[in-house]
């Protein structure tokens, strides 16, 4: 088995006939090839479920059966597992494969394989001797087809055959100084599945991320932080086509996630690190923020409000001027994905996540025991005085709680679930009601900005009464986390 260090890159046709005439490329002789794989799964599409891919490729006149593993890329950058060996066109032969229970779990299946989709593409390849590392730099034009349906290929990869993963970024830097590479997240099998199965583009939610004690914190970082990136990449294209409502919460939620994560184990990371990657995010997050507070506003607050008062003037008004400026905040969403330091962020947060090095000899279930403990006091001191607290002060207390649970999910396979579980449902409908509390406290700002200053009528008379209902609420809330023991 090798283990595959591989960097993959979009670029647009016209970007790729650039890249082969790049300088660092002038003086090394490239090797063309001709590449056509099929891909095979049961009917019950179960190596699908379990993230691996096995094909038959056709190299020049060579048959080559391959098995890979699929482990999530972040920032273009993927590692997985690999098998090749020789073959014989539809003989299946899992011999090379020594992972004897991944090996007995092919084999079991092997008389059940049908083709599900093929990948033709030339490929253009050179070896890159660059810093400590030898890197092969490819690029792949074709296409995929799957039942008489095709999806383009156009894509770079770089893959370690030798050295430092950190020289791949170093080289990929150099090229993005001359030609737009955007990072890639979905295997040449991801979109081949996508093309069998005719799946529509769907929000992309969290997953948990598999940490265990035996990592160090900073690996437990390098987990989190690029879980929470695939997480946000995922839903990038949804963004872009327009950015349904789930797209950009899920954006928000992601983006909210990592900023977390990179607070949550400041003390363990780099100072420059922090330095450099704690505000990054803000004014994506920001951007994708201002959206979803008139999606919520939109879709959830004003309904209930125009059927309150189906007769009042100020309905329709406030509905087309917060379509607007939901529009309006879109467009900058885009705007700021569609930056050229966008795709170079993407890189170098990815690049900067591998590299990081470990600064405090602490074990990880001692941290997270620390971190846990940390947030749930500052949580519980807050929920004590609950009734004395401003707005302001009840939204310092709603992000105290939404660190908590996101600290939680994050160590979450440290904890015994038995615990874990009521302890975070409780926590889950704490942060629902404070949610809701402060969409009214947002609806009133956005109903100021958008009926441009009217005076107060029965809308924010409702607003008001809703508010104060909620507010009302909390203290059963509230006790009822209180009850739980943490885990």
């Amino acid at each position: 088995m090798s283990t595959e260090i591989e960097l993959k890159l979009q670029l647009s046709p016209k970007a790729a006939r650039k890249l082969a005439d790049h300088p660092l490329l002038a003086n090394i002789q490239s090797q063309k090839q001709h590449l056509l794989n099929t891909y095979f799964d049961t009917p019950a599409l179960e190596l699908h479920a379990r993230r691996v891919a096995v094909r038959f490729r056709k190299k020049g006149w060579q048959w080559l059966c391959t098995v890979k593993s699929a482990e999530p890329a972040s920032g273009g950058l993927a590692m997985r597992s690999e098998w090749e060996a020789p073959a014989t066109p539809g003989i299946f032969d899992f011999s090379h494969v020594d992972a004897d229970d991944f090996r007995d779990f092919l084999e079991k299946r092997s008389n059940q394989f049908e083709p599900i989709f093929t990948t033709d593409f030339r490929r253009q390849v050179w070896n890159v001797p660059f810093g400590e590392s030898l890197i092969e730099l490819a690029i792949d034009r074709g296409q995929i087809e799957s039942g008489g349906k095709r999806t383009p290929i156009c894509e770079i990869e770089l893959e370690l055959l030798a050295g430092r993963v950190d020289d791949i970024f170093t080289l990929t830097r150099q090229l993005q100084e001359s030609i737009e590479l955007f990072p890639a997240i979905a295997s040449k099998a991801e979109r081949g599945y996508a093309l069998f199965l005719n799946e529509p583009l769907r929000p992309f939610k969290s997953k948990p991320v598999p940490i265990n004690e035996q990592q160090t914190p900073i690996e437990a970082f390098r987990s989190i932080a690029l879980g929470c990136l695939e997480h946000f990449q995922r839903n990038e294209k949804g963004l872009l086509l327009g950015g349904e409502a789930e797209f950009i919460h899920q954006a928000r939620v992601a983006l909210r996630r990592l900023r977390s994560a990179i607070k949550l184990f400041a003390p363990v990371l780099p100072p420059e690190f922090v330095a450099a990657y704690g505000q990054t995010w803000q004014t994506l997050a920001g951007a994708l923020g201002d959206t979803r507070n008139w999606d919520v506003f939109l879709e959830e607050t004003l309904p209930p409000i125009a059927e309150a008062f189906p007769e009042n003037s100020d309905i329709k008004r406030l509905r087309k001027a917060a379509q607007r400026r939901a529009s309006s905040a879109r467009k900058s969403v885009i705007g700021l994905l569609a930056v050229k330091e966008y795709p170079r962020l993407l890189l170098e947060f990815t690049a900067a996540v591998y590299t990081l090095g470990d600064t405090l000899p602490i074990p990880l279930k001692d941290f997270a025991r620390q971190q846990i403990s940390s947030h749930a006091r500052k949580a519980r001191r807050m929920a004590s005085k609950h009734a004395e607290l401003s707005p302001e002060e009840r939204h310092k207390m709603r992000i105290a709680f939404k660190k908590l649970r996101y600290t939680l999910e994050f160590f979450a396979p440290l904890l015994p679930p038995r615990k874990l579980k009521p302890y975070l449902a409780a926590l889950s409908q704490l942060q629902d009601e404070l949610g809701l509390i402060n969409d009214h406290v947002t609806a009133e700002t956005l109903i100021a900005e958008a009926l441009d200053g009217r005076p107060a009528g029965p809308i924010h008379g409702w607003i008001s009464g809703r508010h104060a209902l909620l507010v009302s609420e909390l203290p059963e809330v509230l006790q009822t986390w209180l009850a739980q023991n943490a885990p």
